[in-house]
């Protein structure tokens, strides 16, 4: 499933515990996330889900939920 996936690339570039990782996580104020993070969490999907996603897309990004929205979008353009 796709959010377990991300759930663990989350987690592990954030090096956090995955069960911490909600939908509804927010990068910034939940995880102390900055723009660099995000962009290592980029990489990592676009690696997983072999989809290149649009940076201009992740500076947008707030929720995970965002992230997943990103993922699925791409993947309806396949």
């Amino acid at each position: 499933m796709e959010f377990d996936k991300l759930r663990e690339i989350i987690a592990d570039v954030l090096n956090l515990d995955p069960n911490e990782i909600t939908p509804e996580s927010r990068f910034a104020e939940d995880f102390g996330a900055d723009s660099l993070d995000l962009y290592q969490i980029k990489l990592e999907i676009e690696d997983a889900f072999d989809k290149t996603i649009d940076d201009e897309k992740v500076a947008n990004v707030k929720t995970v939920q965002d992230v997943l929205n990103i993922i699925s979008s791409e993947q309806n353009k396949a």
